[in-house]
């Protein structure tokens, strides 16, 4: 598909960056948050276990390995469940993927102390002032059971 810009087609495709969400809820109802630290994006904020996709990883092989990598807890591929999907225009446009999970194997941990200060179990419906805000809304919509969304357009 082409558009036009300044009266011009233009054919060149857009590639768009792919990142994956985890939704950890505990039998609380709370989910799991990370503290930002030394990134370069939001730090000292709030966020969601998170990762871009790698070359040749689905989403879910995302999700599982990001999981591990930043909490240290194993996700069993039935254990995912699909809760949202947001075309982020951060970047040029980017496509976020939230995934719920409710069980898991391991204790979660930070295991990346040099990108996050502490994780936080916070209530679902009532998170942090200082999320991010791309997160809150996803997190808006989860709650309200909307698949898609649209942020920053």
């Amino acid at each position: 598909m082409t558009h036009t810009q300044h009266g011009r087609t233009d054919a060149r495709r857009h590639k768009v960056i792919g990142d994956v969400h985890l939704v950890l809820l505990d039998d609380d109802g709370r989910v799991l948050l990370g503290r930002r630290k030394d990134t370069g994006f939001a730090d000292g904020s709030y966020h969601l276990p998170a990762g871009h996709l790698e070359a040749g990883e689905s989403v879910i092989e995302a999700l599982i390995r990001e999981a591990r990598e930043e909490t240290g807890i194993i996700i069993s591929p039935g254990a995912i469940n699909f809760a949202h999907v947001m075309h982020n225009s951060s970047g040029g446009g980017r496509v976020a993927f939230f995934f719920t999970v409710r069980r898991w194997d391991g204790v979660p941990e930070n295991r990346e102390p040099g990108k996050c200060s502490e994780l936080r179990w916070v209530p679902l419906h009532a998170p942090p002032s200082d999320l991010v805000d791309y997160c809150r809304a996803a997190l808006a919509s989860i709650a309200e059971g909307r698949l898609f969304s649209l942020y920053g357009w």
